[in-house]
């Protein structure tokens, strides 16, 4: 097991939109195994190849019994409105209301290239739509209005140069 390190904004990494994953061996059971293994380490939801520096699109999501690897994920269909908290670990402590897809059918392919479909409401269709969205480069932070995204921006930065100063 090899914990990744997880990109915080305004990392660049985090606003490169991944490539498409073609090969399907060890080596990228390994990245999905390390992948898992960093979101359970941080208590997240969901983790993203982009938010690890990794321009694949491969995510992996956790929440109640869905386990997902969404390898080359893509929505097919959106529907309906929901407002809720997001967070996010790659803006750490940062919780805001952000618009997000009542339902929405996934299609994507497992870990062994498999393809699969998913349909999910809820936050279930929010966390597919959080990590999609890192895989092309968009951020939660995106759904925000300037005012509250210079607000977080700075509360990032904030924190940077604190944890800086006391090591």
């Amino acid at each position: 097991m090899s914990l990744l390190s997880i990109r915080v904004y305004p990392d660049p990494s985090l606003r490169k939109p991944a490539r498409e994953v073609t090969v399907f061996d060890r080596d990228l059971d390994a990245f999905i195994h390390d992948l898992w293994e960093t979101m359970l380490a941080f208590d997240g939801v969901g983790l993203a190849a982009t938010q690890v520096a990794v321009d694949l699109r491969v995510s992996v999501i956790s929440w109640k019994e869905n386990r997902l690897i969404l390898v080359n994920p893509r929505i097919v269909q959106a529907e309906g409105d929901q407002l809720g908290d997001e967070g996010c670990l790659s803006f750490p402590g940062i919780f805001e209301k952000v618009h997000r897809p009542q339902r929405v059918r996934v299609e994507a392919q497992d870990g062994e290239g498999k393809p699969f479909s998913i349909e999910a409401e809820g936050f279930l269709a929010r966390a597919l739509c959080h990590e999609i969205d890192h895989l092309d480069g968009r951020l939660m932070i995106d759904q925000l209005s300037p005012l509250k995204r210079e607000i977080v921006r700075k509360k990032l930065l904030r924190r940077a140069r604190e944890e800086r100063n006391n090591p």
